[in-house]
């Protein structure tokens, strides 16, 4: 398995385009299954970083990329922040956690 750390927004497009050719597909033939026209996912592609969540994780899912979040390690020389710990059991979790 490969890694692609996205570290920018700006880094999304060459992506998704490589993610999209590595799956044999043209930007027709993605556009026919996510079910918009070429002209609108020549548009999502070019701009990924302005694109929903949502819309993303599924196209990602059409190229068959999964997406694996990694909390960044901490350091003694860092920011000292930390990222928030998920639920133990996200069954139990029953709501945002603003």
């Amino acid at each position: 398995m490969h890694e692609f750390p996205v570290r920018n927004p700006d880094q999304l497009p060459a992506l998704l385009q490589s993610f999209r050719k590595a799956a044999g597909l043209t930007q027709a033939e993605t556009a026919l299954r996510l079910g918009v026209t070429q002209q609108t996912y020549s548009a999502l592609e070019r701009h990924a970083s302005k694109v929903s969540a949502e819309r993303l994780l599924l196209l990602l899912n059409l190229l068959g990329v999964e997406v694996v979040l990694h909390a960044k390690p901490t350091s003694n020389t860092g920011t000292g922040v930390r990222a928030a710990e998920p639920p133990a059991d996200p069954a139990d979790h029953h709501g945002p956690a603003w």
